[in-house]
């Protein structure tokens, strides 16, 4: 494999950096099953790709590079209903969109890479 360390994947480390916008914008909400399910959804992003990296085959980490996306997804369903709650602005929202979009992209990438590389794993 191209990478020693989960934490050398870009997709990674993107998904790290919007857990933390994530948790800076919601800190201070006082729903707290709201933000508890988003928090749970953002670090599911990143944990899945960790927990991937680890497995013993490509076709398993690319499972776990699938439930990523699937969290991105989430994510995404839950700050369109930040915003309609007024959790978020409008502005809030579409950054933290392509911010998850981008961390999209990026895992839709790699998993592109593993599927055609034929690489150890």
């Amino acid at each position: 494999m191209a990478f020693k360390k989960f934490k050398e994947i870009i997709a990674w480390q993107k998904a790290q950096d919007l857990a933390v916008n994530i948790y800076e914008i919601f800190i201070i909400n006082e729903d707290r099953a709201f933000k508890n399910q988003i928090c749970r959804a953002v670090i599911s992003i990143s944990n899945n790709i960790a927990e991937g990296f680890d497995r013993s085959s490509k076709a398993d980490f690319i499972r776990f590079l699938y439930s990523s996306i699937s969290s991105c997804f989430e994510v995404k369903s839950i700050l369109y209903l930040a915003n309609r709650l007024n959790y978020i602005s409008e502005i809030e929202k579409n950054d933290l969109l392509n911010k998850v979009d981008e961390v999209s992209k990026i895992i839709r990438g790699l998993m592109k890479f593993l599927k055609t590389n034929n690489l150890n794993n």
